[in-house]
């Protein structure tokens, strides 16, 4: 089969950045499934992955990455109960195993859901990574339930492919008032698409709230960088709030200042589950299934903005250069 890896970590403009190679069919083992694969989505982590994890060295076989996938199910494990042959299936998959970019990938069936019904191959790409982060970081990170309705929500980056399926779970599912940043016309227009009730520019943010009527917020999402905003962020959340960030840290994040207005902080990673095996895995099956009958009763939509129609290592560099480039808006996928 066809797929399209790396051998070391190299600027994206370099010819050898993505490799298309041959390598053999997988066979699905216990609760694997085998997806024959209809198109895929990019996302921050396939650029910081293949930059980071080949340096200073070459691999024998190219490392195959990609984290968002479409495909029909060709073949199964003798453990799979949830799944059979020729069902359509969307998955963001597991960061320790062999990627999307290829004709065919195994993924437990665990953190598979069914494909949207009512959406293309393309639309339906480029939602699960980004769906399974928003839908984790608001109901088991912060935990926001039916009381919490009407409360304020800060949504850092709300442009980017979690900020804009974020804006939108916020909005209809959980019913807060949002508030998003964004800096470019072009994306403050985006933002208020996805339901944004007011959009606000990041690099005067305290100000521009303040000037709206919020002198601070109930919760806080940071799909940005956390240490960066931690000053506006400890300001702006309301005593007893919650801040959550996806964003992780080089250096320390300063969580004494958070003590006298007993604030609340969390991490998010959506391969947590799928790393450790957790006993919830399955969880992730769920809230795919609940997101795809969101999407297929239109009280979400596809935060696709951009499809490249072909399987080939140009589309992926085009992908990789404009999510590097942070010029991106919604999610971008590519065809095969």
């Amino acid at each position: 089969m066809k797929a399209i890896g790396f051998k070391t970590s190299l600027p994206i403009n370099d010819v050898n950045s993505f490799l298309e190679f041959e390598m053999e069919k997988p066979a699905p083992k216990g609760k694997d499934l085998l997806v024959k694969i209809a198109a895929v989505s990019v996302n921050p982590v396939d650029y910081k992955i293949r930059q980071n994890s080949a340096k200073d060295q070459v691999l024998e076989v190219p490392k195959v990455i990609g984290w968002d996938a479409v495909g029909k199910v060709e073949a199964v494990g003798d453990e799979v109960s949830l799944f059979k042959v020729g069902d359509e299936v969307y998955y963001a998959g597991d960061i320790n195993r062999s990627g999307s970019n290829a004709e065919y990938q195994l993924v437990d069936e665990r953190i598979v859901g069914k494909k949207p019904k009512k959406l293309s191959n393309e639309a339906a790409a480029a939602m699960p990574l980004t769906a399974l982060t928003a839908w984790e970081i608001m109901f088991d990170r912060i935990r926001i339930n039916e009381k919490d309705k009407g409360k304020t929500i800060l949504i850092i980056g709300g442009a980017g492919g979690v900020g804009s399926i974020a804006i939108q779970i916020a909005k209809k599912v959980a019913g807060l008032t949002v508030i998003a940043t964004a800096s470019r016309p072009e994306t403050v227009e985006w933002c208020k698409a996805q339901g944004a009730d007011y959009v606000f520019n990041h690099k005067d943010l305290i100000n521009e709230m303040h000037e709206a009527g919020f002198q601070s917020v109930d919760f806080i999402l940071d799909f940005v960088d956390i240490n960066m905003y931690w000053d506006i962020v400890t300001e702006l959340i309301k005593p007893q709030g919650h801040i959550a960030s996806i964003t992780g840290s080089s250096d320390p994040v300063a969580l004494n200042k958070l003590k006298n207005k007993s604030v609340s902080f969390s991490w998010e990673l959506m391969y947590t589950r799928s790393i450790f095996q957790t006993e919830d895995m399955i969880e992730q099956h769920h809230i795919l299934n609940t997101v795809a009958d969101l999407l297929d009763n239109g009280i979400l939509k596809s935060t696709l903005n951009e499809t490249l129609s072909g399987f080939s290592a140009d589309h992926l560099k085009k992908a990789h250069q404009q999510l590097e480039n942070n010029t991106t808006i919604g999610k971008i996928v590519i065809k095969f």
